[in-house]
């Protein structure tokens, strides 16, 4: 996994299974934004072919992941929220610089920070579930290794674009700055 420099502390699993429901719903909520992320990609960068075909590919398996999801609440008697900021997210995308080459490998690499630490929560949210309700365990294992995937997609875009020393620079700040950031947050019933 990339190099996160703060784990997630046991604090946020409690905070997850006090209201499962609403976490249920984040996760959907964050899946659909992924997928979104994804197709913004292809959008904003059409010109980049290399980032098309990928990144299509990578929405695709994300509004996937949001009808896992949906499912899963609705079996639950679960309904979609309205749509909302999120704190972490938001705080990650305001790093982003403002120059055309230098905002593509920030989006890039914060897109790939938000999937690595998506990453590491849910593997350790499979793990509990395994003890707690052993149905979704298998689900969120998948899920968790897809997040893997796509971490190292964004990184490896990242570093066919800019090279690896540019790369390894600007998201070695990123990370830092995304540490600070999780230790400063609450823990909430939500993926960030």
């Amino acid at each position: 996994m990339l190099d996160l420099r703060h784990q997630t502390p046991p604090e946020w699993l409690d905070a997850v299974f006090a209201d499962f429901d609403s976490f249920l719903i984040d996760h959907a909520a964050c899946e659909r934004k992924a997928s979104a992320t994804g197709m913004n990609f292809v959008v904003r960068y059409p010109d980049r072919p290399e980032l098309v075909e990928p990144l299509i590919e990578f929405a695709r398996e994300e509004l996937e992941h949001f009808q896992i999801v949906y499912r899963l609440m609705r079996e639950r008697g679960l309904c979609l929220r309205d749509d909302y900021k999120d704190p972490y997210v938001n705080a990650l995308r305001a790093q982003c610089r403002s120059g055309p080459s230098e905002l593509l490998l920030d989006r890039l690499l914060v897109a790939g920070v938000i999937e690595a630490r998506s990453c590491e929560r849910l593997f350790l949210l499979a793990e509990e579930l395994s003890r707690r309700e052993a149905p979704f365990a298998p689900i969120y294992l998948e899920l968790a290794r897809a997040e893997s995937r796509h971490h190292g997609l964004f990184f490896r875009l990242a570093r066919q674009a800019f090279g690896e020393a540019e790369t390894l620079a600007r998201a070695a700040e990123l990370l830092d700055f995304e540490a600070e950031l999780v230790q400063r947050l609450p823990h909430r019933a939500a993926v960030h």
